[in-house]
Formats: C-alpha cells, sequence, structure tokens
C-alpha cells in the first residue's frame, strides 16, 4: 500500500467570512441574470 505523506489537520479553525465578502456575493447575485431559449441558457450582468 501506499505511504501517505500528508498529515492530518489538528487545527479546528472556524472560518467566517469578512462582511466586505458577503456584501460583494448578494449585489452580484441580485445583479445575475440567466435567460434560457432554446435549450441555451444565457448569463448577463445588469450592472
Amino acid at each position: 500500500m501506499a505511504k501517505i505523506y500528508s498529515n492530518p489537520s489538528s487545527k479546528n479553525e472556524n472560518l467566517a467570512p469578512k462582511g466586505e465578502t458577503i456584501s460583494f456575493l448578494l449585489n452580484y447575485s441580485k445583479a445575475l441574470s440567466v435567460i434560457s431559449y432554446n435549450k441555451m441558457k444565457f448569463e448577463t450582468l445588469l450592472n
């Protein structure tokens, strides 16, 4: 059996996004529009 060279991570970090990141993602999702036409999808960013 092959030797595994990676060690398991012992850190238990609670990763929390910044407010800027959340704001960016929410604004992006509000501006994104997906239009379906004849089995094709068109993505447009309404900014």
